[in-house]
């Protein structure tokens, strides 16, 4: 049973991924090659803004309907705003609304999914099932980042935005007709306005809560500069889209998996503090080989092993941070806590992305690297204050 349980995680996780990598990895990609600037290219990344916004739909999908219809609609709504950009010249207006609607459509499909989680897989189980989870999203991410940016090397772009509106589109009805995934979640008899207000309340009140706040909104803040430049810096860099998609899409993909796995599992039998603080030490450790990676005197081929290594290393901290949020939501108000830690992990990735440009036309690629290694770091130490509370609950 929980084998089958496994199979549906990775499943919905894998499309989790679909749009993240489209937004993040094609389109700089696409972007750069028609010749948009840094700075236009980072100002686009506010497009991404709905992610962070999901505290605002989650009591609705807690509150209404199965969060697999939530899901199987959400995917629909993808593929009717990634057909429609085709038909638009790339970082106009009309582009960027419909970017904004893919991602709001992505908001609530990973809203209602995060909620899906804490409701069917046992705490004792979750460890296994963010391993998956986190492995299927980043086979996403490379397949439909990287590989798209691969296929588009023979196919040209706009064959790659009907591929992905139909898959989307098939994936969505998928999951409305599937009737396994229909399960009946704990709902609660608060009043709707109650809903947005008594999940909030609950984590304000706990014991250093505005800390534990602030630890999620910055956890991952270095990873997310880091992310927002690293496909123009290939670009810039001389590599072809056919190898930019290659080395992401293949090595990428196996070192993602191992991270993945190994994180889901130490994090299983590791306590938070030291799965959160190792295997986040090993992601930060990614943004200095992409620094070295930078230096011009260096051959091209450095590029590839700070890839591999910022795959593996990214695995690791994310399966850790996962399993951390998923541990603190309480199964009532499941998308809706969760909804609250992920609006605050999205707003540093969105902002942060959206203000990357800047830092690397000013400082270039290897100062803006190293920064955003040093701004990963301080969060770390947050570790030993933030998990005692939790840690308390589990005994």
């Amino acid at each position: 049973m929980f084998n089958r349980k496994l199979f549906y995680i990775g499943f919905i996780y894998f499309f989790s991924g679909l749009p993240f990598g489209f937004f993040y990895t094609f389109i700089p990609v696409f972007f750069r090659t028609q010749g948009i600037d840094l700075k236009t290219i980072g100002l686009f990344s506010i497009a991404g803004l709905p992610w962070s916004l999901r505290l605002l739909f989650a009591p609705f999908i807690d509150r209404y309907f199965y969060k697999s219809f939530w899901m199987g609609i959400s995917l629909i709504g993808i593929s009717i705003s990634i057909t429609a950009l085709s038909f638009f010249t790339p970082a106009t207006l009309p582009f960027f609304i419909f970017l904004f609607l893919l991602t709001l459509s992505s908001t609530f499909f990973d809203t209602s999914s995060d909620g899906f989680v804490v409701e069917w897989i046992p705490s004792k189980e979750l460890g296994k099932a963010n391993g998956i989870r986190i492995s299927a999203y980043r086979i996403s991410l490379i397949l439909f980042g990287g590989g798209i940016v691969a296929i588009s090397h023979y196919l040209g772009f706009k064959p790659i935005f009907y591929l992905l509106g139909i898959i989307t589109f098939l994936a969505g009805i998928f999951l409305i007709l599937n009737p396994v995934l229909k399960i009946n979640p704990q709902k609660s008899h608060i009043s709707l306005s109650s809903q947005f207000i008594k999940p909030l309340k609950e984590i304000l009140k706990r014991e250093r809560a505005f800390l534990l706040l602030f630890f999620v909104l910055t956890y991952k803040i270095g990873d997310a500069l880091l992310g927002a430049m690293v496909y123009p810096f290939w670009v810039d860099r001389g590599f072809s889209r056919l190898e930019i998609g290659l080395i992401s899409g293949t090595l990428g993909s196996i070192f993602t998996i191992l991270g993945s796995l190994l994180g889901g599992f130490l994090a299983s039998i590791w306590c938070l503090k030291t799965s959160l603080f190792a295997l986040g030490f090993f992601q930060s450790i990614s943004n200095i080989g992409y620094t070295v990676a930078s230096l011009p005197q260096l051959p091209r081929e450095t590029v590839y092993f700070a890839s591999i290594f910022e795959s593996f290393s990214g695995g690791l901290g994310t399966a850790a941070f996962l399993t951390f949020l998923t541990s603190l939501c309480k199964k009532e108000f499941s998308a809706t806590q969760y909804a609250v830690f992920s609006t605050l992990f999205s707003l540093s990735l969105t902002f942060s992305r959206t203000l990357a440009g800047y830092g690397a036309s000013y400082l270039g690629y290897t100062y803006f690297f190293l920064l955003s290694f040093l701004i990963s770091l301080p969060p770390l130490f947050l570790v030993f204050w933030i998990t005692k509370d939790v840690e308390k609950k589990e005994d």
